[in-house]
């Protein structure tokens, strides 16, 4: 019996950190084990935002390492770039005839870019969604792991679907339509920035941000500085969310009766007998943080000095990604009437 198709993509814009780890990548180690799993570095769509390419090449080569350094398997899973797959660009003009520039317009992530960068705002920004959804169709994929920032774009690849399948299936489903994936909520893991302002981020906050590549001492240096308090006002207190990510991460790396020695010694905290010492919580979490990041930091070393294997690597993704693309392009086609002889 063949596997379920699912796909995502990665944003090659900056390296992998704690939250990419616990919120996507190590989702996709369980992914990998159950469907036929098909992974892209969104190189197309990362210029939309970062036109400059000088470095593009160094960011695709190192977000594959770090993801095979994490557990990624070449064997289970296909790895590839997205401009190595010419097929998607075809499926994306076609699907812009069957786009509004109302409804792109209306996109929250589209609208948050031009406040963001008002300065930037180009026709790729606003036809994303279309370039996503030909990610996905074009690869025949049955569902989609998205967070709530990508739900809308989701439904807009199964709007386009069905206007395909409308206008040119004849009742007949030619592009199936993806829904989302959803993990479980006992997986999924957020992951603030260490001064307590929002999420980890690839490209802002360097400093309250742990990444895949810190060395030891810069991840003990980042830890030592994260946002602590003068303890808790009364026992049994509920921590802040910058506290309670101290205690999250430590959930993560730690050991159990580490996390459970820190708990109590919170809980048993009060104004004018503080138990809790962050001083020393912050040092072991930095020590396990340390074990935990090393291994993967010196594997994602080893692939990327590697130049032949992880360009092998690519290569074969390439041929598996165009060859579902290749087939569903056929089939594009011929529905549309775009066979002249």
């Amino acid at each position: 019996m063949s596997k379920e198709r699912i796909l995502t993509g990665i944003r090659p814009t900056g390296m992998l950190h704690l939250g990419n780890y616990f919120g996507a990548t190590k989702n996709f180690l369980h992914l990998q084990e159950n469907f036929d799993c098909y992974i892209f570095v969104a190189d197309w769509h990362s210029l939309t935002t970062h036109p400059d390419t000088s470095t593009l090449k160094q960011s695709i080569r190192r977000v594959l390492a770090e993801n095979i350094a994490c557990g990624l398997d070449p064997e289970k899973v296909t790895l590839y770039a997205q401009s190595d797959v010419p097929e998607i660009a075809e499926l994306y003009l076609y699907l812009n005839m069957l786009a509004y520039k109302g409804e792109l317009e209306k996109t929250v992530t589209f609208k948050d870019k031009v406040r963001q960068n008002p300065q930037n705002v180009n026709a790729g920004l606003l036809t994303y969604p279309v370039l996503q959804a030909a990610d996905i169709l074009i690869m025949q994929a049955g569902k989609v792991p998205v967070g709530k920032d990508q739900e809308q774009h989701l439904e807009m690849a199964r709007n386009f679907a069905q206007r395909f399948n409308h206008r040119y299936g004849n009742g007949e489903t030619i592009l199936p339509e993806p829904v989302a994936y959803s993990a479980d909520d006992n997986e999924l893991v957020k992951i603030l920035s260490l001064d307590g302002n929002g999420k980890m981020s690839k490209s802002e906050n360097h400093l309250n941000t742990i990444y895949l590549a810190d060395d030891n001492e810069l991840i003990i240096k980042k830890l030592k500085k994260a946002k602590t308090d003068q303890g808790p006002e009364t026992e049994n207190s509920t921590p802040p969310d910058y506290i309670e990510n101290l205690f999250t991460l430590a959930k993560l790396v730690s050991t159990p009766d580490v996390v459970e020695k820190f708990r109590a010694d919170y809980a048993n905290s009060s104004s004018g007998n503080t138990v809790i010492r962050y001083g020393d919580f912050k040092k072991q979490l930095a020590e396990d943080m340390v074990k935990f990041i090393e291994p993967i930091r010196t594997r994602t070393e080893e692939i990327l000095a590697d130049e032949s294997y992880l360009a092998g690597i690519m290569k074969d993704g390439k041929e598996k990604a165009r060859a579902v693309a290749a087939e569903t392009l056929k089939i594009v086609r011929e529905k549309m009437g775009i066979k002249y002889y």
